[in-house]
């Protein structure tokens, strides 16, 4: 392979989902087999060079150099085909000092203001040392942990951890540092040598090996024993300085390339951003057909990925519960005739014992109005228009309560779909009896007040009769028309995605019972209900379509790039 075709594949892969790491690896990897430059034949061969490092290194011993590697000559009949002139050789072969750092005694406790460097892992990143955060050690403890001392030249590699395989090559211009027990120290006995062995270090071909050698149960550490017998390809030094320069060379192109993107990605949100805007400021039907016709003639200029069409989603939701959707007529019964409607159902339901009289809950009116409705439109709890309860979790030592049980038992995982059409788990008549538990009909809103990872907060409509457990809310609602149901759904679900957003970042807000009863819902004319539904699913419709469009250019652009990578490859 030449310079030109590689550079003929190099836009198509960069254009790829995380292109641009691709290239990187893709660089690194051609660089170690000795594909990314031309060989000359009239280079000195590795053999001679192995030579000059055997002799320097025999004088090494003479003078005791502490931590020299023992040297091992054995080779694995597995290893790729090298070019003519070069040669597998083990690391250890090649360094003066491969070593693990140390953590001085007493840890971050003796860690000072001011004085000799300590590196640590987070300091350690491929394209150099970051010193920003750095600790500082005492001289005193400097020179107690002198075997752990940074020269000028040396390779670092973090070798526990997340950011294991990670590796930084030491400037020429370096003063002094340690290095913590998470950071190896390789020092080549050939020091021109060191900008090839980082480049070995962070190379695919060494992530896999580490990844294949990692010792203990956790699988989060390298051994200098392992690392001293990795296999390193080794060129002539001429091809070397060679390869090295043209890594640089591309890895320079590759951060071009990486900027544009950055910058286009940033002009693509911008202009999403001002799209869903002009949107959500529409005060006419007519201006909002319009920017509805801009969104989605030009989605796939304004986004590049799936997840971008999550924004376009959020505001149609929102759109929705502030009756910017679809116009009002004024000849249609307000809400309050519905209000009044669905009270009389309730007290008729009341009385009959069917469900229980619901407590006021009108004192948290004010608080939670954030924006204006159309005048025909009401605030309500939702506990006023709707039935609200929820579950528990029977004894899970009690097989009586499980064993070749029937009863669906929603728990609040299934409200990761938008319908529950079955049960993950089912518990038996006694458990229901024991534990007092309500069967919820078909049409019930479940909403999840907790549980793992993004769980709280979303709701689904139950599509089959069960009961649930603790870590849910049903709302049944009094008004049993489907698109009554499936309003009040997307309102919820526009409403607690704020609460789901919190979780991801970790902060934990509760959700109960009493704080779903006395949730506020801007509730609209039945009619203009049926038709606010029938918007949101055809615009949700078009979002779909968006997101498999985006989603196969993406799947395209992937096919292509794997393509050209095999095609360099070879």
């Amino acid at each position: 392979m030449d310079f030109t075709t590689f550079l003929e594949h190099f836009d198509t892969i960069a254009q790829a989902p995380n292109g641009i790491a691709k290239l990187r690896s893709l660089i690194l990897d051609l660089a170690v087999r000795g594909k990314l430059v031309p060989q000359n034949p009239e280079d000195e061969s590795a053999q001679e060079l192995l030579k000059e490092i055997a002799s320097i290194r025999k004088q090494l011993a003479q003078e005791s150099i502490k931590g020299l590697p023992t040297t091992t000559t054995s080779i694995d009949d597995d290893l790729e085909e090298l070019p003519v002139g070069w040669q597998w050789v083990k690391v250890g072969n090649l360094t003066q000092k491969l070593g693990a750092g140390s953590t001085p005694k007493g840890g971050k406790q003796v860690y000072v203001n001011s004085g000799i460097k300590f590196i640590r892992s987070q300091n350690v990143w491929n394209d150099g040392l970051r010193l920003d955060d750095v600790a500082y050690i005492s001289p005193e403890i400097h020179q107690k942990m002198n075997n752990t001392i940074v020269q000028p030249g040396d390779v670092l590699l973090n070798i526990t951890g997340a950011s294991i395989g990670r590796s930084a090559l030491v400037s020429s211009d370096f003063d002094e540092a340690n290095v913590i027990q998470h950071v190896a120290i390789v020092r080549p006995i050939l020091q021109e040598m060191n900008q090839w062995i980082h480049l070995y270090l962070i190379s695919p071909l060494t992530f896999r090996n580490i990844m294949d050698v990692q010792v203990g149960i956790s699988r989060e550490g390298l051994s200098m024993t392992r690392l001293k017998d990795f296999f390193i390809p080794l060129p002539p030094l001429a091809e070397q300085k060679r390869i090295v320069e043209k890594v640089d060379e591309l890895m320079v192109l590759c951060d071009r390339y990486q900027s544009s993107q950055e910058a286009r990605d940033t002009l693509r949100q911008k202009l999403r951003e001002s799209a869903i805007a002009a949107l959500m400021n529409a005060e006419t039907d007519e201006e909002l057909q319009k920017n509805w016709s801009i969104v989605r003639d030009h989605w796939e200029t304004l986004s590049q990925k799936p997840e971008d069409v999550g924004d376009l989603r959020r505001s149609i939701l929102e759109l929705a519960v502030r009756g910017k959707l679809v116009p009002q007529k004024t000849f249609e019964e307000p809400a309050k005739v519905l209000m009044k409607q669905i009270q009389l159902k309730k007290q008729q339901l009341v009385k009959e014992g069917k469900i229980k009289k619901t407590k006021a809950t009108e004192k948290h009116l004010n608080e939670q109005v954030s924006y204006s409705i159309p005048e025909s439109w009401d605030w309500v709890a939702i506990d006023v228009i709707s039935d609200i309860g929820t579950g528990s979790t029977p004894l899970t030592s009690n097989t009586d309560y499980y064993e070749d049980g029937s009863v669906p038992w929603i728990t609040s995982t299934a409200t990761s779909q938008d319908s529950i059409y079955k049960a993950d788990t089912h518990i038996t008549e006694l458990a229901v009896k024991d534990y007092r538990l309500k069967m919820y009909p078909p049409g019930c809103l479940i909403i999840a007040l907790y549980g793992q990872g993004k769980t709280r907060g979303q709701i689904s409509t139950l599509e089959i009769s069960a009961t649930i457990n603790q870590a849910c809310a049903a709302i049944n609602l009094i008004e049993e028309t489907k698109e009554h149901k499936e309003f009040i759904r997307y309102v919820f679900k526009k409403k607690y995605e704020e609460l789901r957003a919190l979780a991801a970042g970790g902060a934990q807000p509760n959700l109960n019972v009493g704080k779903i009863k006395e949730t506020l819902i801007p509730l609209p004319p039945l009619e203009e209900q049926k038709r606010i539904v029938a918007k949101v699913d055809e615009l949700m419709q078009m979002c779909d379509r968006l997101e498999e469009s985006l989603r196969q250019n993406q799947q395209r652009l992937e096919a292509i790039a794997a393509s050209a990578i095999s095609h360099l490859t070879v």
